[in-house]
């Protein structure tokens, strides 16, 4: 399918859908139930998107996403291969998504999202840790490209429990579940939909845009190099309990494109548990989060090794010793708590055991986020939304050993010259935005982000980098 083809399918049938869709209802994701609590997850009023086709309930959305970012010129001693440019730049990324949905049966739904993106990012990512676009791993170049993002089917099996209305919105049909059931999902989607929820930093789109912000930087969650990956997940909510569950096939090489389907010698599991409650009749949550994968990965201690012995510093050795069925671990903890109606705190805390290279997220074996959200009912502008965070991200004692002896990563690596000592230090993240709606269904917004010593090391930086968002639904 030519990509003009492709481009004239999707706005034929999303014409086909608008014509059909009737029925409006409210786009609010349905959370525990109570309470009007701001969700700082979409200020924007849904439209009539909801409705039948061909005898089956559907419904469509989409939105649309322009982030560009800029710093200027910042302290550097030295730079490598793998470094931050010290030069003045820009970046910027473009997205656009539809959420097709269909009722096949009265439990069971399907979704199709195609998304098309377009961007450059700061020195082609590499440099960071905590990245600064949520969005960036998408965009590859200028020009736009196509894709599917998700295309997966959703089964409901109810229990005995209270009724729940999940109403109206993105990959969601509006459907009344029992408190007390099973979802299974299986296909194609990110395993970040099902895992690691946040009410106030979760969507680089409408939300805090660090990488540390949208889910624990540490955590090395099986995907592509987009984000995405194809697999099978369960969720059991039982009362204020949810216990989940998946597996999600690997990347053929670490950060790669290309998924390996040998699904049992090549994979991401990860389990979680989460707990509900009422403080003061305001909702929180705490939820622990597990994963082990598996897949040919680079051990750092014999990447060093290669690095020492062939005189290869400024390489990435980690190319040339990487071995069959290494199994990579984490666990983390996340928290949140509503305090007012319009504000809430969060926190998140991981650690990773580090012996091996990443493979299919970020540079990071250790990291810490804390935040606060709060919605504008204050000053009259309630649909307006600001964030505060704070990051702290490390490196395990074996990659620490692995850079300073001059080996490269796949996203940092400042190693310079056999007479230069890379100095280790956590890198530390300072994150605010505000978001404004300045017509019905677009919001606009500012984000600020300041970053203490890039890619871990003490001689670079800091740097201020601020973004320019305008967000856009349907």
């Amino acid at each position: 399918m030519t990509r003009k083809f492709y481009f004239l399918f999707l706005a034929v049938l999303s014409g086909m859908f608008g014509v059909m869709l009737s029925t409006s209802v409210s786009a609010q994701k349905a959370g525990s139930g109570s309470d009007q609590i701001a969700t700082f997850a979409s200020p924007i009023d849904g439209i009539n998107t909801e409705g039948e086709f061909l005898g089956l309930p559907v419904n469509l959305h989409g939105q649309t996403t322009y982030i560009n970012q800029r710093y200027n010129n910042f302290t550097s001693s030295y730079s490598g291969i793998r470094s931050l440019s010290s030069d003045k730049s820009m970046s910027y990324t473009w997205s656009g998504t539809l959420f097709f949905g269909a009722r096949i049966a009265p439990n069971t739904d399907v979704y199709f999202n195609p998304e098309v993106i377009s961007g450059v990012a700061f020195s082609g990512l590499s440099g960071l840790g905590g990245f600064t676009n949520g969005e960036g791993s998408k965009a590859t170049s200028s020009q736009a490209k196509f894709y599917s993002a998700r295309a997966f089917m959703r089964h409901t099996i109810n229990q005995a429990g209270d009724k729940v209305v999940l109403e109206n919105e993105a990959n969601q049909i509006t459907q009344t579940v029992s408190s007390n059931r099973v979802v299974i999902t299986a296909g194609q989607f990110s395993t970040l939909d099902i895992f690691d929820d946040s009410r106030y930093a979760k969507d680089p789109r409408i939300q805090f845009m660090n990488w540390g912000n949208m889910t624990y930087l540490a955590y090395d969650y099986a995907a592509d190099a987009r984000g995405y990956s194809t697999g099978l997940a369960g969720e059991w909510y039982l009362d204020h309990w949810v216990l989940r569950a998946s597996r999600m096939l690997a990347p053929k090489s670490p950060n790669g494109r290309d998924l390996n389907w040998q699904i049992f010698n090549s994979y991401g599991d990860q389990v979680e548990v989460e707990r509900q409650h009422h403080i003061a009749q305001l909702p929180g949550k705490v939820s622990i989060l597990a994963y082990r994968n598996q897949m040919t990965l680079a051990r750092f201690t014999d990447a060093t090794n290669y690095v020492i012995q062939n005189n290869a510093q400024g390489t990435q050795a980690i190319n040339y010793v990487r071995n069959n069925a290494q199994i990579k671990t984490g666990v983390g903890i996340h928290g949140e708590q509503a305090l007012t109606k319009d504000l809430g705190i969060y926190a998140r805390a991981f650690t990773s055991d580090g012996k091996t290279e990443t493979m299919s997220f970020t540079e990071a074996d250790n990291s810490l986020s804390v935040g606060i959200g709060m919605n504008g009912t204050g000053w009259q502008r309630p649909k307006d939304s600001v964030g505060i965070a704070m990051m702290q991200n490390g490196l395990s004692s074996y990659r620490r050993t692995y850079l300073q002896a001059g080996g490269v990563s796949y996203f940092i690596g400042d190693y310079n010259s056999p007479t230069q000592t890379i100095s280790y230090s956590p890198e530390r993240i300072g994150e605010i935005y505000y978001n404004a709606t300045v017509i019905k269904n677009v919001l606009a917004g500012l984000n600020f982000q300041h970053v203490i010593n890039p890619a871990y090391n003490a001689a670079r930086g800091p740097i201020n980098i601020l973004s320019l968002r305008v967000h856009a639904e349907f």
